[in-house]
Order: structure tokens, then C-alpha cells, then sequence
């Protein structure tokens, strides 16, 4: 979280490990840019899933009004950067990624025990579901 507003932080994990020398720390810096290129290939997955997306609502993307970015990664501005490109505009900063995650699970949660009644939930499968059956043969179970 630290590098999504610093250019670098320092990690300090004391008693990481012990031998027979004795405990063992680890105290380094990490730049953003450093851990931007570890990440580099993560983020570049995420391109043709959105435009998969597009594609699969055929909706062109200035039409999309809104870009809601959800989860504790997209804090990054790197990621945050690949989104405005994939779309031509800015992601809204309107929605807290962690709380969106949570209030969705929790609301999710009540509409499963039955305790929440008066919201539709509409899941999103990005990916079809299944099992992998005799022979290594992929079985849907849900569709995308």
C-alpha cells in the first residue's frame, strides 16, 4: 500500500529465520519501480481480459461511462495507468478497492444465509468453471 503514494518503502521482517548463528532479519528498500517489474507480467494479463470484455458486451470503450476498479493491487499506479490506457479514461477513485471487496462479499453472504431479501446479486463469471475429468479432459460446469 505504502508504494501506491511513495516512491520507495523499507521492509523490515525481524526473527525472519534463526540458524545456528543466531535470528535472522531481513531490512531492504523496495522501489516502486522495483516491484512494478516484478509484477509487470501479472498486470500485463490483466489487458486482454478487459478487452475480452468489451468485445464479449460490444460495447466500445468510450462508452463505458464509469471504470470502478476493485481489489487491493489496483491501488498501484502502474495498474491504475494500464486501465486508463486500455479504456482512454481516468479510473474513478470514488470507491475504497479493499471495502468494495468486503462489502461485496458481506452482502453476498446475507443474500446466501437468507437474511438479505431486497437485493439482486448479479455474478460475473469472467472464466467458465469445471473439473478436469477422466483422460484430462476439461469439463464446464459453469460457462464464462
Amino acid at each position: 500500500i505504502e508504494l501506491s503514494s511513495s516512491a520507495q518503502t523499507d521492509i523490515n521482517l525481524p526473527y525472519l529465520t534463526m540458524d545456528a548463528s543466531g535470528p535472522k532479519h531481513m531490512n531492504l528498500k523496495l522501489t516502486r519501480a522495483k516491484f512494478e517489474s516484478l509484477v509487470g507480467e501479472l498486470i500485463k494479463r490483466t489487458i486482454s481480459p478487459c478487452q475480452k470484455a468489451l468485445k464479449d458486451a460490444e460495447v466500445p470503450k468510450a462508452d463505458v461511462g464509469e471504470i470502478l476498479l476493485v481489489g487491493g493491487m489496483t491501488r498501484m499506479p502502474k495498474v491504475q495507468s494500464t486501465v486508463q490506457e486500455i479504456f482512454g479514461k481516468q479510473p474513478s477513485r470514488s470507491v475504497n478497492p479493499d471495502e468494495a471487496v468486503a462489502v461485496g462479499a458481506a452482502v453476498q453472504g446475507g443474500v446466501l444465509a437468507g437474511d438479505v431479501t431486497d437485493v439482486l446479486l448479479l455474478d460475473v463469471t469472467p472464466l467458465s468453471l469445471g473439473i478436469e475429468t477422466l483422460g484430462g479432459v476439461f469439463t464446464r460446469l459453469i460457462n464464462r
